[in-house]
């Protein structure tokens, strides 16, 4: 009994001080989706029962929805913000999130690669042996646009191909982190005022071209909760919701910022 109970403490860590309720949760998904056999990245696919739960809770508990752009342009927040981002732009986004945001008033930032047409990788290195989620069902731009109208979406940009930057000249770099700015004005006719790293990968070069850029705030793959007081706009920590996690682990996620050690 005392192995089981060190083991469920060391998994779960559910004894981590709560950070305040006045300190925004900032939540990253990808894929609301159901598991697949054998797959590598069933973590990043939360199921859609488990995520009706999680927005559920957070509603009940009083949480108030915001955009990553308020983040960015507000500087109170009431108790109990958070905020919903999804990275990349799965089909499945519109299919079994958009629902769940209505039933619930919620409302979510959508990072969104901007070629979604076969160029898009999910490779950090390119000797990794699969792009799994290069085979994913992606958004269409008229998906994107019944989103965005629906005023449960903000875009954010998330590069143009999904590209490791760190692998990219100074150029090239900027473009890719530019170029969704533009495209997404003459397409959707909304400016992404936010940013998301693909993979989470970024430089101190990679945070001033945010900038020049003209993002007002980007988003990391840093587990944790952060006081505003603290925030680093251009690189600002997120709670993960993971595939793998319960109602249970993701009600510590979102107490303490991260479930385990």
């Amino acid at each position: 009994l005392f192995f089981l109970l060190l083991a469920f403490s060391f998994r779960y860590a559910w004894w981590r001080k709560p950070i305040p309720w006045s300190c925004p949760r900032i939540l990253m998904y990808h894929m609301v989706s159901e598991h697949k056999r054998g797959a590598r990245f069933n973590k990043l696919r939360v199921k859609p029962g488990e995520f009706e739960k999680q927005i559920h809770w957070l509603n009940k508990q009083g949480f108030q929805f915001v955009f990553a752009s308020e983040l960015a342009t507000k500087k109170k927040f009431a108790n109990r913000t958070v905020c919903l981002t999804f990275d990349d732009g799965y089909a499945d986004n519109l299919a079994a999130v958009d629902p769940v945001l209505e039933s619930y008033g919620a409302k979510a930032t959508l990072y969104l690669v901007e070629d979604r047409s076969g160029g898009w990788s999910s490779k950090k290195k390119a000797h990794h042996e699969d792009d799994e989620l290069q085979r994913e069902p992606k958004l269409s731009d008229d998906q994107v646009r019944s989103m965005v109208a629906s005023g449960r979406w903000e875009l954010g940009g998330h590069t143009t191909t999904h590209a490791n930057l760190s692998s990219l000249n100074d150029e090239q770099a900027f473009e890719e982190i530019a170029g969704a700015k533009k495209i997404f004005e003459n397409s959707f006719g909304t400016e992404p005022m936010t940013f998301a790293y693909p993979f989470g990968i970024y430089s101190s070069r990679d945070i001033n071209l945010v900038g020049k850029a003209g993002y007002l705030a980007a988003m990391t793959t840093k587990s944790g909760i952060e006081s505003p007081d603290k925030w680093n706009l251009q690189k600002l920590a997120r709670v993960k919701a993971s595939g793998k996690d319960s109602l249970f682990s993701f009600k510590i996620r979102i107490k303490t910022g991260k479930r385990g050690f």
